[in-house]
């Protein structure tokens, strides 16, 4: 058969380039090529190689990084089914994954996330596909399999499913030994605004990775690097918007009674505290219930607590939000009974 003649009513032309270079046996005859055809063609000096089980490059020649990337998700799809043309991601960077649930994760999937970190996309020896544990597939080649119960919402990044950052870089640091990659790429994480310390803390939890050192060493540092600017931020919320000058950073406790917590921010004249939640896991009850009855605590005492994360203080539109709540509790302070009389120290 001659390379450049048509294989069937669907020539091959029609999809873009990387499904127009990397397609898989079940697409190929789809096309009208036979198997036989296929095993003629990636031959031993043929026009075609094989990529991967059942996935095949259109060409001779190394396989590009994009093709590669394509190439690992497709041997993912069971063979009932084509992958769907992947599209472009919309504004958010958000949409559908192309091939079903698999997501490219680890240090591929930071390289996407265009982390300084890792190695190049062409540099790495494997990249890792995040897939449900029940599929029934092995690692093979260059793809490397990482199972979990459940799969993220993952991201279109230049067409390409990608996990999460926090979950990518959990799964780049299970496989990293040198304390110093691993500091790099947590420390990239955060300072790069790729994701919260907080999110990242939970993905690490999750992985069993907190009970390594330098993961340890390196989780403590951006922890309190995200507090800190976390403060700064609050600080030049209260400037920018006119509000009232709070205590900063006091203990409460009631005269001669118990100690009722700390706070970040405290409006004596008001009755109303403010707290930072740097807290990792929202869905751990073991950490939510010590904070929780402090709030408690303190609200049946009059005392109105606004809680705050560092993701609401990010930008100028959030910091302008959480502004008007906290000068909606300070305005309503007026109409509520006559909170309870506290001890004031600094913290």
């Amino acid at each position: 058969m001659n390379p450049n003649t048509p294989l069937s009513p669907r020539p091959l032309y029609h999809l873009s380039d990387v499904r127009h270079r990397v397609m898989t046996m079940r697409q190929l005859r789809e096309h009208g090529v036979a198997g036989t055809t296929v095993g003629e063609r990636c031959r031993p000096g043929g026009p075609w190689q094989r990529l991967l089980p059942g996935v095949y490059l259109l060409h001779t020649g190394p396989a590009t990084s994009e093709e590669r990337l394509h190439a690992a998700l497709m041997y993912t799809v069971p063979r009932d089914r084509v992958p769907r043309q992947p599209g472009p991601a919309d504004p958010r960077g958000t949409g559908p994954a192309p091939y079903g649930q698999a997501l490219v994760t680890g240090a591929a999937a930071l390289a996407l996330y265009r982390f300084t970190s890792v190695p190049t996309l062409l540099s790495l020896d494997h990249i890792d596909v995040l897939v449900p544990r029940t599929r029934r597939l092995r690692s093979t080649g260059f793809v490397r399999l990482v199972r979990t119960h459940t799969v993220p919402a993952g991201r279109l990044v230049t067409g390409v499913p990608v996990a999460p950052v926090a979950r990518a870089v959990a799964d780049t640091v299970e496989r990293l030994t040198d304390p110093v990659a691993v500091r790099r790429v947590l420390e990239e994480a955060v300072r790069g605004g790729h994701c919260e310390a907080g999110a990242l803390v939970k993905e690490l939890s999750r992985a069993g990775l907190l009970t390594r050192q330098p993961v340890v060493e390196a989780v403590e540092a951006l922890e309190a690097e995200s507090r800190a600017a976390a403060e700064d931020r609050l600080y030049a919320m209260v400037r920018a918007h006119a509000l009232p000058v709070p205590l900063w950073n006091v203990d409460l406790r009631l005269p001669g009674g118990p100690y009722l917590g700390g706070v970040d921010a405290y409006w004596p004249d008001h009755a109303v505290a403010l707290e930072l939640d740097t807290r990792p896991h929202q869905d751990d009850d073991a950490i939510w219930s010590g904070p929780s009855r402090k709030r408690e605590h303190l609200e049946r005492l009059g005392i109105t607590v606004v809680r705050v994360t560092p993701r609401k203080l990010r930008d100028e539109e959030a910091l302008e939000l959480q502004a008007a709540v906290v000068r909606t509790a300070l305005v309503a302070s007026a109409d509520r009974e006559p909170p309870a009389y506290v001890v004031v120290l600094p913290r």
